[in-house]
């Protein structure tokens, strides 16, 4: 009865895909973490390795650099500090914050002049930054009373529009520095035990409740049309197809190396409606097993056919990544995985019926 249903889907998918607006594909990128300290080596890695480059995040550096203290450099009029157990929102400016914005200035300085260097500035070349997802942030971040953020519906209204006016000037700051083509990633691996009501509380006496599906597929709309750029959803936990069912225009970015029939279904309703899949098939860190390129392309390749997917899907409406960030990663590895992305990519955007 499942290959049945899944086989009426695909009768229906010869047509044209369409891609998703201002979203490069048939290309590969990074996810968003590197591994060490040093801003200039990173960037000069993922800069050379990819077409599509990002904005690097080095969460070796201590608090201000991973994925959840970065925000404190971005959040508007929500000031973090940190506490015993990982952040908290606090009263004023922190230590925190200005280390986080020193931070995100030195690895935008380290940018833009790598681009000038290049001769990138002002050719509207794809450039991808990430940040951490509003429920993620809520899910994860402290009240003063040290509750989760996630336990009070006001607060976290609050994080929404915060992370969207605060991403809206970071996408402004980057256009203007590099004249880029601005794609913005937002980061949600919490987003999966926020809708299933799983989210630690402070006790177990005071459960966080859950929030549904279509509510926080509404306050992520919110926030991609006060952003207005290309926008990838990327989540490394299990992919919420429910979530997606609500969420359209935008790209989702998920591991696809064991994709199960519900989320073949997924990836196939997600390309019909014409969004993208950003496909995370490389390792994050160094395989037993050798992988490459062709191997990649190939695996992408067969996951369409199973689907019943017309191929020239592999070259609009696929981007290339790891499974999840590299800062797990040797220096030598994250630099051949981003290397493997762009070449997969590449195999993609030329001929996928020959693969």
């Amino acid at each position: 009865m499942r290959a049945h249903r899944v086989h009426l889907v695909a009768a229906d998918r010869s047509r044209d895909p369409v891609t998703t607006p201002g979203l490069p594909t048939g290309v590969g990128t990074g996810v968003g973490s590197m591994p060490g300290t040093d801003p200039r080596a990173a960037a000069a890695v993922v800069n050379g390795e990819l077409d599509f480059a990002h904005l690097v995040e080095l969460p070796g550096r201590g608090p201000g650099s991973d994925m959840i203290g970065r925000m404190a450099a971005l959040l508007v009029d929500l000031p973090m500090d940190t506490a015993t157990w990982g952040y908290r929102l606090a009263q004023r400016e922190s230590q925190l914050t200005r280390r986080a914005r020193d931070f995100l200035k030195e690895d935008l300085d380290v940018v833009e002049e790598l681009w000038e260097t290049a001769g990138f500035v002002g050719t509207g070349r794809p450039f991808k930054v990430q940040v951490a997802g509003p429920f993620t942030t809520s899910a994860s971040v402290e009240l003063p009373n040290g509750h989760r953020v996630l336990k009070d519906p006001g607060a976290v209204r609050d994080v929404v529009a915060s992370t969207a006016e605060g991403l809206r000037e970071h996408v402004a700051e980057i256009t203007r520095r590099l004249g880029a083509q601005v794609v913005v990633q937002i980061d949600e691996p919490m987003i999966g035990r926020v809708i299933d009501g799983t989210v630690k509380p402070l006790t177990r006496f005071d459960p966080i409740r859950a929030v549904p599906a279509v509510e926080a597929a509404r306050a992520l709309t919110e926030l991609i049309e006060h952003v207005d750029a290309p926008v990838i959803l990327h989540d490394c936990n299990r992919p919420r197809w429910d979530l997606l069912e609500h969420l359209r225009g935008v790209a989702y970015s998920i591991d696809v190396t064991a994709p199960t029939d519900a989320d073949l279904d997924g990836i196939g309703m997600l390309i019909d409606r014409g969004d993208t899949l950003v496909a995370g098939r490389i390792p994050s860190t160094a395989p037993k097993r050798p992988v490459n390129a062709d191997t990649v392309a190939t695996d992408l390749a067969a996951i369409t056919d199973r689907i019943g997917l017309n191929r020239k899907v592999l070259c609009e409406n696929v981007v290339v990544t790891p499974t999840c960030g590299l800062a797990g990663a040797s220096e030598s590895w994250a630099k051949k995985a981003l290397a493997m992305s762009a070449e997969a990519g590449q195999l993609l955007g030329t001929d996928p019926t020959a693969l």
